[in-house]
């Protein structure tokens, strides 16, 4: 799903905030809406805090706000409740990289920082490459 410009503008517009909101890029939020949309959903709210700012930053590869996790939450049709409660289940699923494409990094305007680390496979096979999926 692309998610626009206006979309989060709006969004960011009527979210809900624990805290003083701080955004850094669009980017940030749609990378959060896109780990947020392949974790499996419950029928109700956890009553378990769930830290997943660090976690998606950790995927994404980039800085990613409490405010644009609680925007992207509040975008997402199938999530409901306040950070850091929401409707996820606790074991988390690794998305596929292929949603980060098109993201860029926030400071830089250079391609996320995931694609740079090297894998086992990689370090153990130098002449083989990998695809480079999300590079421009």
């Amino acid at each position: 799903m692309i998610i626009t410009d206006e979309q989060i503008k709006e969004a960011k517009a009527n979210t809900p905030y624990s805290l003083e909101a701080h955004h850094v890029n669009d980017d940030s939020i749609r990378a959060a809406y896109h780990w947020l949309d392949a974790q499996p959903k419950l029928l109700c709210i956890t009553t378990k805090p769930l830290i997943l700012k660090h976690v998606i930053e950790r995927w994404a590869g980039f800085y990613v706000s409490r405010s644009d996790v609680e925007v992207a939450a509040h975008m997402h049709p199938d999530i409901h409740g306040y950070y850091p409660y929401y409707n996820i289940h606790c074991n988390f699923v690794h998305p596929l990289d292929c949603r980060l494409v098109g993201l860029i990094h926030h400071r830089t305007g250079q391609p996320s920082r995931r694609y740079d680390n090297k894998t086992y496979f990689e370090k153990t096979n130098p002449n083989q490459n990998r695809i480079a999926v999300g590079r421009r």
